[in-house]
């Protein structure tokens, strides 16, 4: 049975293709899915990827996960800048985390640069667009094959 990677959005990826696409590009929160699905593929990955806008349903699914996944991969959107609860979670999770972000956060706002997620991930790709996900995909695929830790 192939490792299986939870792959979390936070809140307003959903609008993404059609929310400040400058900032965030034209590709949907579906396009994302397929291109996620087709790296866990060739990688030997199992995926589970989800997208909420409520965080109760995050932290549960983290909870969720601790059991049952090899490695979470995610992007807490809004909720970098604000939320010691996930941050715990995933702490408590036991898990190996890589923080994903569309957008060069620290090219933006002051506010965006702090995350209460990047101290407690293995990694941080910010600004490499959907191919970020890719990435932290790639990483846990090599990991789990233990060639990378």
């Amino acid at each position: 049975m192939p490792p299986i990677v939870l792959v979390l959005n936070g809140p307003n990826l959903n609008l993404l293709g059609t929310r400040e696409p400058a900032t965030y590009g034209h590709e949907t929160l579906a396009d994302v899915a397929a291109l996620c699905g087709r790296s866990a593929e060739q990688l030997g990955l199992k995926l589970e990827f989800r997208q909420t806008n409520h965080e109760g349903e995050l932290l549960d699914w983290i909870h969720g996960a601790r059991t049952r996944c090899a490695a979470i991969v995610i992007n807490p959107a809004a909720w970098t800048h604000t939320s010691v609860a996930i941050r715990d979670a995933l702490v408590a999770s036991e898990l190996p985390v890589i923080e994903v972000h569309l957008s060069n956060v620290h090219a933006r706002e002051p506010f965006r640069h702090h995350s209460f997620v990047s101290p407690v991930a293995k990694a941080v790709l910010a600004g490499f667009g959907s191919h970020g996900y890719h990435l932290a995909l790639e990483h846990f695929s090599q990991m789990l094959k233990g060639r990378d830790q």
